[in-house]
């Protein structure tokens, strides 16, 4: 593929494989057991606003392109399509713990639950999906118990602190050890770019556990810049996980429109992103 837009990330690298390029952290690449990928809008079949790495099937895009979509997907990041189990995320904070039970729910098979925002499990070759378009992603990776989660924070994830969920599940069901999970947040929309009303503002104060004048600018006449990724970060560190073990994506997605889809950026005409990763 030619023309691949540049991106700089002191924490994520841009693979392409096939001409489908996919961002990696580089701390969860030296983790052997498992795959991750964060997919961009590029390397697809689809077309129109949904030009062309499109993995959502509620956008309006027709239901063959997405399903080719994951396919190449799969194939340049090195997943099996057959394994993949996804999420039903709608901004809340439901912790669906996976088997291979559930292969393909969500993609070849109808979603059985109606509200999923995140996804664990200790199995091998379970791939998990969730989908973003601006919203933060975070991946979690008990490195000893070899326990693996993704969830989908948007604003309302965020302080219902779904972070803090998938902790307690993982440590709770799984046995994990705090001081052993490894989290990634991002790539999302950054404080650069990320503006909310006195009303959403009002709901990050609530939550006792963040440091709202670190997460929050005032621009004035009730607006204020919000940082959705260190939000997660400080109640990610309150939840018990050592903050040496936190990385944050350097990506904001909309200042990266080109190449990563931004619902803010297109004004809600897009296609949708997707996290995957898999105990090897």
């Amino acid at each position: 593929m030619n023309n691949i837009p540049e991106i700089h990330s002191r924490t994520m690298n841009l693979n392409v494989k096939n001409d489908v390029p996919f961002l990696t952290y580089k701390a969860l690449e030296k983790i052997p057991f498992i795959n991750h990928a964060f997919s961009t809008r590029l390397g697809g079949v689809s077309t129109g606003e949904f030009t062309s790495m499109n993995l959502a099937f509620n956008r309006g895009d027709e239901y063959e392109n997405v399903i080719q979509n994951y396919k190449i997907f799969c194939n340049a990041a090195g997943f099996d399509f057959n394994t993949l189990v996804a999420s039903a995320q709608d901004h809340h904070t439901f912790v669906r713990k996976v088997t291979s039970d559930n292969c393909g729910t969500g993609i070849t098979r109808p979603r059985d639950i109606q509200s999923v925002d995140a996804l664990v499990t200790n199995e091998r070759n379970v791939t998990l999906v969730t989908y973003y378009a601006d919203c933060t992603p975070i991946f979690f990776v008990d490195t000893e118990k070899r326990v693996i989660a993704l969830a989908h924070a948007g604003w309302r994830g965020t302080v219902g602190k779904i972070c803090e969920k998938v902790i307690n599940v993982m440590s709770d069901d799984y046995s994990c050890n705090k001081n052993d999970i490894i989290c990634c947040i991002g790539p999302a929309i950054g404080k650069c770019c990320y503006e909310i009303d006195q009303s959403c503002y009002e709901e990050f104060a609530k939550v006792d556990c963040i440091d709202i004048c670190s997460v929050m600018t005032c621009k004035g006449n009730g607006k204020y810049m919000a940082d959705l990724p260190e939000t997660n970060r400080q109640i990610i560190i309150s939840a018990g996980v050592p903050e040496k073990n936190i990385i944050i994506s350097d990506i904001c997605t909309k200042c990266s429109s080109e190449l990563l889809w931004s619902h803010r950026a297109t004004n809600g005409h897009r296609g949708t992103m997707s996290a995957f990763m898999c105990i090897k």
